[in-house]
C-alpha cells in the first residue's frame, strides 16, 4: 500500500508534471472506483490543475475555480504516468485499469488496481473535507505543528498496542503497515507494547523514530519517477517484507506475525528482548 512517503513523492511528481495543464478527459473504466456523483466526474474536464495536495494517503488535484479530484490508492492501487497516452478510449474489462486522466498535451496518467479487492477510490468534491476519510484524519506526522508534546498527548490514553495505534489514520495520518514496522524497529520497541504504557523517555524515542523514518523515506523518494517509487520503497525498508533475512542492525533473523489480512515483521533482538511473538491471530508475547 502506498503510504505517506510514496504519496508525498507522487504529489511532488504531479506538481511538476500536472500543474498548469488542463484535464481534457477523465475516463472511468471501473465504475466502482467513483465514490461521489455530485459534482459529476465531468466537472473537472476542461479545467486547469492549479495545485496538488496530500492529505494523509489521499492525493488531491485542485482545479482552477472548480472541484477537487481526490483519490486514495488503497492497498493495491497505483498511478502510472504516460508522456503519451494510447489513442482511443480505454476498453472496460477485467484488467487493472480503473481511471484515465488525459491532458491537452496528450500526456496523462492511469490509475490501476491489482487483485480482486477493489478499494481504490476517486471523489469529485468542492472541498476535500467532504471526503469522509479526509475529514477523519489525525494530524500529519511531518507537519510543522506536530511536535513531541502533541504526539505524547495522542498516546497518553491510547490503550491499544503501538502497531495498531501508529496505523490508525484518525490518530496519525499517513502511516501504514510498512512504515509502522520500520518506525518500531528504529525505536527498538515491540509492536505489541501498549501505547499508554510508554515512559516520557520512550515517547521521545518513538517520536524521533517516527519523524526520522518518514523524513528519510520522503527524501529517498524525492525526484524518483512515479513508476519507480514502489521499488524505491522496498529497497529502503529494513524489516518490513524481509522475513527470514538478517536484521541490518544486529544480524538476528527477522520474524513475522501473520494476521487474517496482513502481517508484521520485527527483529527479536532489537525489539522484544529476544522473545518471539506468537504467529497467530490475536497474537501476544510468548511468556
Amino acid at each position: 500500500m502506498p503510504e505517506l512517503p510514496e504519496v508525498e513523492a507522487l504529489k511532488d511528481f504531479l506538481t511538476e508534471n500536472l500543474v498548469g495543464h488542463e484535464m481534457v478527459r477523465v475516463l472511468p473504466v471501473a465504475i466502482s472506483v467513483l465514490k461521489t456523483y455530485d459534482p459529476p466526474l465531468t466537472a473537472v474536464e476542461g479545467r486547469e490543475v492549479v495545485a496538488v495536495h496530500r492529505h494523509g494517503k489521499f492525493l488531491d488535484l485542485e482545479t482552477d475555480g472548480g472541484p477537487h479530484l481526490v483519490t486514495h490508492l488503497a492497498r493495491a492501487g497505483w498511478l502510472h504516468w504516460k508522456d503519451r497516452l494510447p489513442d482511443g478510449p480505454p476498453r472496460p474489462g477485467k484488467g487493472p485499469l480503473a481511471l484515465r486522466v488525459a491532458l491537452e498535451t496528450g500526456a496523462g496518467f492511469d490509475l490501476t488496481e491489482a487483485g480482486t479487492q477493489k478499494r481504490l477510490a476517486v471523489y469529485v468534491v468542492a472541498d476535500p473535507q467532504e471526503v469522509p476519510g479526509i475529514a477523519r484524519l489525525g494530524p500529519d506526522p511531518l507537519g510543522e505543528d506536530f511536535d513531541e508534546e502533541r504526539f505524547a498527548a495522542l498516546l497518553k490514553n491510547e490503550r491499544r498496542q503501538l502497531k495498531g495505534a501508529l496505523r490508525d489514520q484518525t490518530l496519525i495520518a499517513g502511516v501504514g503497515n510498512a512504515y509502522s514496522d520500520e518506525i518500531l524497529h528504529a525505536a527498538r520497541m515491540s509492536p505489541f507494547k501498549l501505547a499508554a504504557s510508554l515512559t516520557p523517555e520512550e515517547t521521545q524515542t518513538l517520536y524521533r523514530a517516527l519523524r526520522t523514518t518518514l523524513t528519510e523515506a520522503v527524501e529517498r523518494s524525492r525526484g524518483v519517477a512515479a513508476g519507480r517509487l514502489k521499488s524505491e520503497k522496498k529497497s529502503g525498508l529494513r524489516v518490513h517484507g524481509r522475513t527470514g533475512e538478517p536484521c541490518p542492525v544486529c544480524g538476528d533473523t527477522i520474524r513475522e506475525v501473520s494476521f487474517s489480512d496482513s502481517s508484521l515483521q520485527y527483529c527479536p533482538t532489537c525489539q522484544t528482548g529476544g522473545k518471539l511473538l506468537a504467529d497467530r491471530r490475536l497474537s501476544r508475547l510468548l511468556k
